[in-house]
């Protein structure tokens, strides 16, 4: 079985001067293609470099550029224009991760609008796919959505950990599904069991979202407490079992959509 990861964050601390052994154990794991999330100007910067070092064919690692909604509030023209050169880049395959954060607002909320609404300007003008992050704002990202959505290409809602209304909100306006380990969580991820079934093929991907959101289902647990792309398999079953699917059918179908969406070799 060969999945691809849509969401790992390379760039992280944690994994600092050991990401080739982070790739080679994902891909030894099946996971053949991971996207490396850019969550600010600096770090989408570092994660098309880590691209680069660790994959200089192009076959393995590819990434996002965007401003998270954490960080909106350091957005302004120059943002834009850093943003614009970096999606200019072949390796680059989304703008994103952006969207909306209401639980944390690490940055006022209106600032995050205008960092959105911006982000998916550029989407739009450049063709490119959205890495859309949401927590506890579904209503709002879909009334912004609403108005560029038939000019996007494509946008996943990544790390989906909402409820039903929304899930059928998203997928009638014909977005993408982004699953992690928070479905192998038996304390807070359930409610997702009877719900995965009802994204279509062709809307529906997987991510780890490493280093955070080690599947809880995973045995034996690193000692480190932390996720990697090589655990996204623990996913994929979870996933399969609440589809009624084969596993080997939901990672070719969802590996499918990966491909597509992020137009990847």
């Amino acid at each position: 079985m060969q999945l691809i990861d849509i969401g790992v964050n390379l760039t992280n601390s944690s994994f600092h001067d050991q990401q080739a052994d982070i790739v080679e154990r994902a891909v030894q794991a099946g996971v053949v293609q991971m996207v490396v999330t850019g969550t600010s100007l600096a770090v989408s910067e570092q994660a098309l470099e880590l691209c680069q070092q660790l994959d200089e064919h192009g076959q393995r690692l590819f990434s996002t550029a965007g401003v998270h909604p954490h960080d909106a509030k350091s957005w302004d023209g120059a943002s834009e224009r850093r943003l614009r050169q970096l999606l200019e880049q072949p390796r680059v395959k989304a703008v994103g991760e952006c969207g909306l954060d209401f639980n944390r607002d690490f940055s006022p909320r209106p600032l995050q609008e205008k960092a959105l609404e911006a982000q998916l300007s550029l989407a739009a003008e450049l063709q490119l796919p959205v890495f859309l992050h949401e927590r506890d704002a579904s209503e709002r990202l879909l009334a912004i959505l609403k108005d560029y959505r038939d000019h996007l290409p494509a946008a996943v809602v990544h790390c989906f950990t909402g409820e039903r209304e929304a899930l059928f909100a998203y997928l009638d306006m014909d977005l993408h599904i982004g699953i992690t380990g928070w479905i192998c969580d038996e304390r807070r991820g359930t409610h997702l069991h009877p719900l995965v079934g009802n994204i279509a093929q062709g809307r529906l991907m997987l991510e780890s979202d490493a280093p955070y959101l080690l599947p809880r289902s995973l045995r034996p647990k690193p000692k480190n407490g932390r996720n990697e792309p090589a655990f996204l398999p623990q996913v994929l079953h979870e996933v399969a079992l609440h589809r009624g699917e084969a596993p080997e059918h939901t990672a070719r179908h969802t590996s499918e959509c990966a491909r597509q969406f992020f137009d990847l070799p």
